[in-house]
């Protein structure tokens, strides 16, 4: 879990891309207290972080990354379950896990 956190390539479960959406709304509300000119410069980073993950869950269910610019698309990402088989973005993240278990 959280491999190469600020990549765009590969695939993520929604656990994964549901614990980093958490992270990022705490850090943004944590740094929200220094003021605007805190905020953003605190912020970059953890944008990059979240467009990062989102654009990774949008591969485990088969999309292109600029599918997250779409209204109301987290919640999609939140629920929906990825492809069961390799894809063009890469294997099953699950695969993976139960391959490192054995």
């Amino acid at each position: 879990m959280f491999r190469h956190p600020f990549s765009f390539k590969g695939r993520i479960r929604c656990l994964e891309y549901f614990i980093s959406f958490f992270i990022y709304m705490l850090y943004s509300v944590f740094f929200n207290i220094l003021g605007p000119v805190g905020w953003l410069i605190f912020n970059i980073p953890a944008l990059w972080f979240i467009t990062a993950q989102g654009t990774k869950r949008c591969h485990d269910a088969g999309n292109s990354g600029w599918c997250q610019l779409i209204p109301f698309w987290i919640l999609f990402l939140l629920f929906e379950e990825g492809d069961a088989e390799t894809n063009k973005y890469g294997p099953n993240p699950k695969e993976k896990i139960k391959n490192v278990k054995k």
